[in-house]
């Protein structure tokens, strides 16, 4: 069935069976980027927004976004994640944050969709608490950039 892993021979969505995998480290790294007006960016950096605290919220809705992954995705192996860090990269000038997390675990199976998950979460969250002064924020550039580990090699993203 055209080479993708997630479907049988009769073309049925399965999870992929990852039992005779190698228990090894992995890691993802993703990033994404919320784009919003300048006013809504200094109010998030000045820590005026009425919600609270911006970013810290962010960072936590990324992590458990990560944990809650295999509720999300419907393919996705449950695993015990070894850790998740979320960073946010402001970009002043062009008015946005970057968001990137990093997602470890030592399993079977990679965490790519946990990072995913990870930052669009953490975007979710920014535009939640935001979007009484900022309807018109934007989304996008949701993207892997990096993967270590499992069979499939080390992964970097040419941007």
């Amino acid at each position: 069935m055209s080479g993708f892993t997630h479907f049988d021979d009769h073309g049925s969505a399965i999870m992929v069976d990852v039992g005779a995998k190698d228990i090894t480290e992995r890691i993802a790294i993703a990033r994404a980027e919320t784009h919003m007006k300048v006013e809504t960016l200094s109010m998030i950096l000045e820590n005026r927004a009425k919600k609270g605290d911006v970013l810290g919220v962010a960072r936590l809705a990324g992590i458990m976004g990560a944990k809650k992954t295999p509720e999300l995705i419907p393919l996705a192996h449950p695993i015990g994640l070894s850790s998740v860090n979320i960073d946010f990269i402001t970009h002043v000038d062009e008015s946005y944050i970057e968001i990137e997390a990093r997602v470890k675990v030592v399993a079977q199976t990679g965490v790519e969709m946990e990072a995913l998950t990870a930052v669009s979460c953490a975007a979710l969250t920014i535009y939640d608490m935001c979007k009484a002064v900022d309807r018109g924020m934007v989304i996008k550039n949701i993207r892997l950039i990096e993967k270590l580990g499992g069979k499939s090699g080390h992964f970097i993203r040419q941007e």
